[in-house]
């Protein structure tokens, strides 16, 4: 009797490992709202990676400020208005769900004046240290990746919003209605 009943525990736990999930309609308002999640999640991936690069941009135009207050001769009020403008680009910065081209431009314009003004600073003979110079080159590299992470960002976010726009209907009520809006992109809109 305990043979028989290990043997009918051990069958039952076998055919239910065995089991094949049941298969999703990919026609239904649940495999909309799934698919809907991962390409959200390709959207924030992107933003997430672009934001990181910016802040890295950030961090180190701190750190050759930071250098040049220390060099003899350096132009401290200069250098202050110089920090001040550096410290306030991420709250000067675009927002994901709510980001403008006005908005994009003025942060542009502001993170393109302090790395103008940076490297005028930087080229200035006795100015620079080597990780000054090297810190600036590595600020280059941020800069020069600003525009794929923008059309990496704008090509998952047009995927998300299509997606959204053509599965509209069975989405309805599955998600918020945060969820279900459409997000703004960088490319300018005809």
């Amino acid at each position: 009797m305990k043979n028989t009943v290990w043997l009918a525990l051990m069958l039952a736990a076998f055919t239910a490992c065995n089991r094949t999930p049941k298969a999703v309609d990919p026609a239904s308002a649940s495999a909309a709202k799934e698919q809907l999640s991962v390409l959200r999640d390709s959207v924030d991936v992107r933003w997430t990676q672009m934001m990181a690069s910016d802040d890295a941009k950030i961090v180190a135009q701190a750190q050759i400020l930071n250098e040049l207050e220390r060099s003899p001769g350096a132009n401290q009020p200069q250098l202050q208005l110089l920090d001040r403008a550096n410290s306030r680009l991420k709250a000067l910065r675009y927002q994901q769900l709510s980001m403008q081209s006005a908005q994009i431009d003025r942060y542009d314009s502001a993170q393109d004046s302090l790395l103008t003004a940076l490297r005028g600073l930087v080229t200035t003979p006795g100015a620079a240290s080597t990780t000054v110079q090297n810190t600036l080159e590595t600020i280059g590299q941020y800069d020069g990746q600003v525009v794929g992470y923008r059309v990496q960002y704008d090509r998952a976010a047009k995927q998300f919003n299509s997606y959204l726009q053509l599965h509209e209907s069975q989405l309805q009520g599955k998600a918020s209605s945060k969820t279900l809006a459409p997000l703004p992109l960088f490319e300018l809109q005809n």
